[in-house]
């Protein structure tokens, strides 16, 4: 049955954003992708808004592709201006956009490293989510039900890149804790994801060249594909005590186990729990 949902999705053009926007198409959402690729993939990886639109659409949603550079707040301003001149409300919010070169997820000195690694990880990350939250909870206002969900990662709490990734994830996790009792009047849930090892063209790579980088978590064993998320957004926003979670940031493979959702062909990704403690902002599942 389809959901009848509308959602939009950062930075949706390539890996986690793509995935998660999938996952919510085939729940059948009407989802709005957002990104700079658009005639063609920016950086080394593949993948357009537009293609992850039509992937959406193909899997029995329906996908609208909406050039948005995150740095630009106008242009921020313009994907919900458009949201709410068509579909006049919103109900999931997914906050993704993330800028991270290549070079960024390799140990190094911040010092040594680009100066604008800054500006990607947190102004086109932390404050993008900001921003869209800010243009988007008026209209999540309007459906009566919402929900928020920023994608972080144990980097909020340990050190697994160099600076600022850290930083940018430890913000989106306290964004949610701190927006939750500002939105919970509203019937807004805003709750952050800690993900695991997600199988996307990024960390493939980094498998196969640095698999240093991952034998303390066991590779890919205990990996999630980058559709998983949205199937745990799906249950969350089916789960009538949806707001108990409110303010939360969770590990996504401790939320599919409550909810009962295995991975693409009945794997379990496991709990990172096991190597990174608990999130800072846990809330009881």
């Amino acid at each position: 049955m389809a959901s009848g949902r509308v959602s939009v999705v950062t930075g949706a053009s390539r890996g986690l954003g793509r995935g998660i926007a999938l996952a919510l198409g085939a729940a059948g959402d009407t989802v709005y992708v957002t990104g700079r690729s658009v005639d063609a993939p920016t950086g080394s990886w593949p993948g357009t808004i537009h293609e992850t639109a039509e992937a959406i659409t193909a899997a029995g949603g329906k996908g609208i592709a909406v050039a948005c550079d995150h740095l630009v707040d106008e242009q921020t301003k313009a994907v919900f201006d458009r949201v709410l001149d068509e579909q006049g409300r919103l109900d999931v919010l997914v906050n993704n956009a993330f800028a991270m070169p290549d070079m960024s997820a390799l140990p190094g000195n911040f010092w040594e490293r680009e100066l604008d690694e800054w500006k990607l990880q947190i102004d086109i990350g932390l404050r993008s989510s900001y921003v869209a939250s800010y243009y988007g909870i008026p209209l999540l206002i309007k459906a009566g039900k919402g929900l928020i969900v920023n994608t972080s990662s144990p980097g909020a709490k340990v050190h697994l890149h160099p600076l600022p990734y850290g930083l940018s994830k430890i913000g989106h996790d306290k964004l949610a804790a701190d927006m939750a009792p500002d939105v919970a009047p509203y019937g807004i849930a805003a709750i952050s994801f800690w993900h695991g090892l997600v199988k996307t063209d990024r960390v493939k790579l980094g498998l196969e060249h640095f698999p240093q980088m991952f034998e303390a978590i066991g590779g890919t064993a205990g990996a999630e594909t980058p559709e998983f998320g949205g199937r745990i957004i799906d249950a969350i926003w089916n789960d009538a005590d949806m707001m108990r979670l409110s303010g939360g940031t969770f590990y996504t493979s401790e939320l599919a186990l409550h909810y009962g959702i295995v991975d693409e062909g009945g794997h379990q990704p496991i709990s990172f729990r096991q190597f990174f403690g608990a999130p800072i902002f846990e809330k009881a599942i």
